[in-house]
């Protein structure tokens, strides 16, 4: 695997990481994937620094509790910019994921996130 590669997925690993989160730990998860004055844009929210962002992640959390996001297929990237496919699925059971998408992420020198550009492809009904 390529270095600039490796980079794209190491990044999308750590923003995982922070979506997938403890109440305790999502705090820090974001503060290790975004930039401090990084933001996150979505059809439903658009929000700049670690507090709005962990705020997102906490209400997505609310809404969908005992679920996790996964990675789904390649992380894709070049310059500092990635792409990649994800869901949500449920941890107990196995079955169809409620929620699917794809984000575009830029990345700081230090490969930080500084922003994400989310596009939802599956929401289910009343979300």
């Amino acid at each position: 695997m390529s270095a600039p590669t490796r980079r794209y997925e190491d990044a999308v690993a750590r923003y995982f990481e922070a979506w997938n989160a403890g109440p305790d730990a999502v705090a820090k998860a974001v503060a290790a994937a975004w930039t401090e004055d990084g933001g996150y844009t979505d059809p439903l929210a658009d929000v700049r620094g670690h507090d709005g962002i962990a705020a997102v992640i906490a209400a997505a959390h609310e809404q969908f509790p005992g679920f996790s996001f996964r990675l789904l297929g390649p992380v894709d990237g070049h310059h500092d910019t990635a792409r990649f496919s994800w869901e949500l699925v449920s941890d107990a059971e196995e079955g169809g994921a409620p929620v699917a998408g794809f984000d575009v992420i830029t990345l700081d020198g230090e490969d930080r996130i500084r922003s994400v550009f989310g596009f939802l492809d599956r929401v289910p009904a009343g979300a």
